[in-house]
């Protein structure tokens, strides 16, 4: 064997073994949040309008669960999309907020619905725009959305709107580098693509089970060697595509 083929026979070892670490990571935390609400992105703007309003509440201060149980209690009043919220009055939606233990925020909560709901009357398209860039200007640009929202809901569009395949979060590549998948030398999203494709997920999956990790140890990791499982979000019940140890 030639130093070159065992090169790549090494290097193809370590990629699995870290698809099995991607694994691990993706079925105890949880993939992307809008699968965990019931919400399918790749199926078409009706979709993506619902996305919208379930990223305005996961975009507050609170917790993803809190997030998750005030979209469905949402849903299940019929307020599916902001759309939806503007039929609505103000009360109601904050009786329907209080309901999925949105407490904390719901007054406020319920006035920013409404004025997203006035604020994208076009529809989701309008706010789609030629490049990256301005499509993040037109989210930017809604009542009460900011820097963390907005990367919250393009993250989920990857591959869906032409043009929208932003660099991964920063938390997100901070815990892979904690997780062992990405070294310093690394260009973060192709190599989460890399890890991602063998492991046979989809890579927003794996960068959301990052951030979600990030997000429940970000005053201190704690060491993932082992097989100790680790606790989170369903996360929409996301699997791998392959078996752990297996190519």
């Amino acid at each position: 064997m030639t130093t070159r083929t065992r090169g790549r026979t090494a290097g193809a070892r370590d990629l699995t073994r870290l698809a099995d670490r991607a694994c691990r990571l993706v079925e105890a935390l949880g993939g992307r949040f809008s699968r965990e609400t019931g919400i399918d992105v790749d199926r078409g703007d009706r979709e993506v309008e619902r996305w919208l309003l379930a990223a305005t509440l996961f975009g507050t201060r609170i917790s993803s669960g809190i997030a998750v149980r005030t979209y469905r209690a949402m849903a299940e009043a019929g307020v599916r999309t902001l759309s939806d919220a503007e039929g609505r009055t103000w009360e109601e939606l904050v009786e329907i907020l209080d309901r999925g233990g949105y407490a904390r925020y719901d007054y406020r909560t319920a006035t920013r619905l409404l004025r997203l709901a006035e604020a994208v009357g076009g529809g989701v398209g309008a706010l789609r725009g030629a490049d990256l860039d301005e499509t993040r200007a037109a989210l930017g640009a809604l009542p009460g959305w900011g820097p963390v929202t907005v990367a919250l809901f393009l993250r989920e569009l990857r591959g869906v709107w032409p043009g929208v395949d932003p660099p991964p979060d920063d938390r997100a590549v901070e815990a892979g580098r904690h997780a062992g998948l990405l070294g310093g030398e690394h260009h973060p999203l192709r190599r989460l693509r890399e890890i991602a494709g063998d492991a046979g997920l989809d890579v927003r999956d794996l960068e959301t089970a990052l951030v979600r990790l990030w997000l429940a140890h970000h005053r201190g990791f704690p060491p993932l060697s082992g097989r100790r499982p680790l606790r989170g979000g369903d996360g929409g019940g996301v699997r791998c595509g392959r078996r752990r140890g297996t190519r």
